[in-house]
């Protein structure tokens, strides 16, 4: 039993490399080299400004993505995302049909509070959220209700998160900017887009 299950509403498994036994070193080298990273604008209060960090989607053929106001279509699957890929079903018991990339540089890189909640991910959309690199702070908030303690995670390098249920719709999740000094992290959140 997940310690978090006595928690309302949220329904997360969270892996370290031990638990899971699939890497026996960090992807994050690879992954920083060979992913077509961009960067992003976003729109906050009116105002435009760079997301902080680098995106990239990969997906199956004619699979498009839209957050935050813009359309992304996946580029081909590259060998490690799709080894990756596997892992994520397989630990999911799912089939996921694209990944958005995240690579955060530093420790001013960060995440607003959000969630994975657009239509296009279903109902209860299954999240499978792989860490390479620096650990960083991945924090959980119940959207409405007070009573509901926060989660907060440390995020390893090469742990899993899996997000699954009915937890989008109650809880927001997000990556803090760090004061201290923290070195790169990527995070994979493979999903399944539906048509």
């Amino acid at each position: 039993m997940s310690k978090y299950s006595t928690i309302p509403d949220l329904d997360i498994e969270f892996l370290e490399p031990r638990e899971h036994g699939l890497w026996p070193h960090s992807h994050l080298d690879e992954l920083v080299s060979t992913l077509q990273w961009r960067s992003e604008t976003i729109t906050m209060f009116g105002r435009t400004m760079l997301q902080p960090r680098l995106i990239a989607f990969y997906a199956d053929e004619g699979v498009r993505y839209t957050y935050s106001r813009r359309t992304f279509t996946g580029l081909a699957w590259t060998p490690l995302l799709e080894r990756l890929r596997q892992d994520a079903c397989h630990l999911a018991g799912s089939t996921l049909n694209s990944v958005l990339a995240n690579y955060y540089r530093d420790g001013s890189d960060s995440m607003g509070m959000h969630a994975d909640d657009e239509p296009e991910l279903g109902v209860n959309p299954v999240i499978v959220s792989m860490s390479f690199g620096a650990t960083r702070r991945f924090v959980m908030k119940h959207r409405t209700r007070r009573d509901a303690d926060g989660v907060e995670l440390a995020l390893t390098d090469s742990s899993v998160l899996i997000m699954r249920g009915a937890t989008q719709h109650h809880w927001l999740h997000g990556i803090k900017k760090e004061t201290r000094p923290v070195g790169p992290r990527v995070n994979l959140t493979f999903r399944k887009v539906l048509s």
